[in-house]
């Protein structure tokens, strides 16, 4: 793992990096991550609040990495030395799986490596991003994204959801959800969210506290065939009314959260169990295997047995962060 640093790199970003990936968490059996500070020399790097950060590797160390984490910026115009970028386009033509928070992404568009693709940032700097890197296919209605093995996140929570996504994708959705419940977090918010969100007002507050019913006896029913009228009568809303909502509360819609669920909970019963795979279709809702291998293809781009094969192998070599390298 490589968190890399140069000069204006904002300190928020730097403590989530090093939160996910930078704690030992073995003893809630989550894997010892080896995290590194990579600069383009060893000098201390400055951060905003006479803050700074001593690399402990430099840019030669980059070719070990399996993953390259770039903060976002305080002045989202900083450029990047020519070192950094240089490294980050060999890292990219090598292959390695690159990430960006917030405004890193405008780091990775100095580079180069997002002319063409899709990237995200912070809705807010999407005007910005969008006159300064025009070749750039901006999302702006997105948490993270990934293209060509480069992902990009929006503000600050998405860079968190970001850092927990790839850790379930390498190491599995129990691994996240430990690393959440330490940083007491969300375990699971899927990138297509919408990033602006409409926080319930004074005057809604019963509605909010109606969704946030209905999603608890969603996770405890999603053995049911739930649909949007079930969940609607359970918030006692119309189902139109319902749908607003809680697309407003949550900024996605209630079957694409519902599904979300149900996938996050398939993962953990093929993680932590040796249940049959038409038992597992049925605990989590899907109803059948074969809906249950439909939705995993379309998300995850996978199956439910390939999944139990890559995260229950013992002493599996796992994509991000394991301990290997000195």
């Amino acid at each position: 793992m490589a968190l890399l640093t140069f000069p204006g790199i904002r300190a928020f970003d730097v403590s989530v990096i090093t939160e996910v990936w930078g704690t030992d968490r073995t003893d809630r059996d989550v894997p010892a991550f080896d995290l590194r500070r990579v600069a383009a020399d060893p000098a201390p790097v400055p951060m905003r609040g006479s803050l700074t950060l001593t690399p402990d590797r430099t840019l030669n160390w980059l070719p070990r990495a399996d993953l390259i984490v770039v903060p976002g910026l305080d002045d989202h115009l900083t450029p990047a030395p020519e070192p950094v970028l240089a490294a980050l386009r060999r890292a990219h033509a090598r292959g390695t799986t690159i990430a960006a928070l917030c405004g890193g992404a405008f780091t990775l568009a100095q580079a180069g490596l997002l002319d063409g693709r899709r990237a995200i940032t912070h809705w807010n700097l999407v005007d910005l991003f969008r006159a300064h890197h025009p070749l750039v296919t901006v999302e702006p209605d997105a948490l993270f994204i990934e293209d060509a093995n480069i992902w990009t996140a929006a503000g600050t929570a998405a860079g968190i959801d970001l850092c927990l996504h790839l850790v379930r994708l390498s190491h599995g959705a129990e691994a996240a959800a430990a690393i959440a419940r330490s940083m007491v977090t969300a375990p699971f918010r899927t990138g297509t969210q919408a990033q602006f969100i409409e926080h319930p007002t004074p005057r809604a507050d019963r509605d909010a506290d109606a969704l946030a019913s209905v999603r608890t006896y969603a996770l405890r029913h999603l053995h049911e065939p739930l649909t949007v009228t079930d969940l609607a009568h359970q918030a006692g809303m119309s189902p139109r009314s319902f749908a607003r909502h809680f697309t407003s509360a949550t900024g996605t819609t209630p079957l694409r959260w519902l599904l979300d669920q149900r996938i996050a909970a398939a993962q953990k019963l093929l993680e932590r169990t040796d249940l049959p795979m038409p038992d597992i279709a049925h605990r989590t809702g899907f109803g059948s295997e074969v809906t249950m291998r439909q939705h995993f293809a379309s998300r995850l781009a996978t199956s439910p047995r390939s999944y139990r094969a890559s995260f229950r192998q013992a002493g599996e070599d796992r994509s991000f962060g394991r301990q290997r390298r000195p």
